[in-house]
């Protein structure tokens, strides 16, 4: 197993910059989820990593290797797509069984044991002789990861393995996944645009924006302290709620707290200064409570989840707000909202710059 490092690297296709300048360590024996909207480079990282693209610029290591010019085969790389190539007249086994028969150096036992090892994880034991066109497309993309594992290749990737699979497959696949990563800690990076997949399967995430990386943490840092406020946005179901804020003395005003709060770090003056709180972090009342403001309820929604989303006008903003229970406010009435400035987040020019002490108290 080996750290993955991208050292200033650069992709352009014609006038196109997929990739700008990046610069990160992707951690040995670590799941790293690529995570970002459609076109923002995380395919084209993989690629590149694997060796599928050359880099326009820049370099990128295996451990202290430098994989430059070096073809695919020559990577010690597995790969995991959204449509693997299977072979339907092989049985399950016989598919994982492919790469280690290439495996000159191992034993009949060491490939049998790989292979049993593989189908314990994946819980696939019983099927090991169905043939691959009798299995479903979640099976499919499980014989897919095991076969890719069992090679004990120094890194495993996975191109949104789960794009084609049904929800209620998606789910056991991840599961499937997280047993395969937590019991073989191999070095993996998992590409998804499903923050989902993402926040259940990485020890680490890095957020791509635009060819760079946005963020780079664990996820729940990555969930509760974003970097920038398209990090707030783009994670959660909805994202983040973004107000003014205002500096003022000791600290800064928001239409969502009743009077100043006291922050850790400064908001600098003659800059636009926005604040950041998720949906959840949002309390609704009938009845106004020290701390509230009042506000204008428009509409209000189940989500997935069981819980409600609530959309409110304050001042001419509208806050969305995650709660467990109906107001007795019909649309257009008022309700009071309070928010908890221990988890709000300051920003200036899209970058998270201050926040609320822990237990943090309005400065009065």
């Amino acid at each position: 197993m080996v750290d993955i490092v991208i050292e200033n690297v650069t992709k352009r296709f014609g006038t196109f910059t997929a990739i700008d300048g990046m610069n990160a360590v992707f951690e040995d024996g670590a799941v790293t989820c690529l995570l970002g909207p459609s076109g923002c480079g995380k395919t084209t990282l993989m690629r590149m990593i694997v060796g599928l693209e050359t880099q326009t610029s820049g370099r990128i290591l295996f451990g202290n290797r430098d994989m430059s010019g070096l073809p695919p085969r020559k990577r010690n790389a597995g790969m995991v797509f959204q449509y693997p190539v299977m072979y339907q007249t092989l049985s399950v086994e016989e598919n994982i069984a492919l790469p280690l028969n290439q495996d000159k150096s191992l034993s009949a036992a060491e490939r049998q044991r790989r292979i049993d090892e593989v189908l314990d994880v994946l819980d696939m034991r019983d099927r090991r002789k169905l043939f691959i066109g009798d299995l479903d497309a979640g099976s499919r993309q499980k014989v897919a990861v095991g076969r890719a594992v069992a090679r004990r290749s120094d890194i495993v990737l996975f191109d949104e393995p789960t794009t084609n699979v049904e929800v209620q497959a998606k789910l056991l696949l991840i599961r499937a996944f997280k047993l395969v990563t937590q019991r073989l800690k191999q070095t993996i990076i998992y590409v998804t645009h499903d923050q989902t997949e993402a926040m259940t399967l990485a020890d680490k995430v890095a957020l791509m924006r635009n060819g760079r990386i946005e963020q780079y943490d664990k996820p729940a840092n990555l969930y509760n302290r974003p970097a920038s406020d398209f990090a707030g946005w783009f994670l959660g179901n909805p994202g983040m709620n973004f107000v003014p804020a205002r500096a003022v003395a000791g600290g800064a005003e928001t239409l969502l707290t009743a009077g100043p709060l006291a922050l850790e770090g400064a908001l600098e003056g003659g800059k636009d200064f926005r604040a950041g709180i998720r949906p959840e972090h949002i309390g609704l009342s009938d009845e106004a409570r020290p701390g509230s403001v009042p506000g204008t309820l428009k509409d209000i929604n189940v989500s997935i989840a069981g819980r409600f989303i609530a959309r409110v006008t304050v001042d001419g903003q509208d806050i969305k707000v995650k709660t467990d229970r109906v107001p007795a406010a019909r649309r257009g009435g008022q309700v009071h909202l309070f928010a908890d400035p221990a988890e709000m987040s300051f920003y200036a020019d899209g970058r998270r710059i201050a926040a609320v002490p822990a237990g943090g108290q309005h400065n009065r």
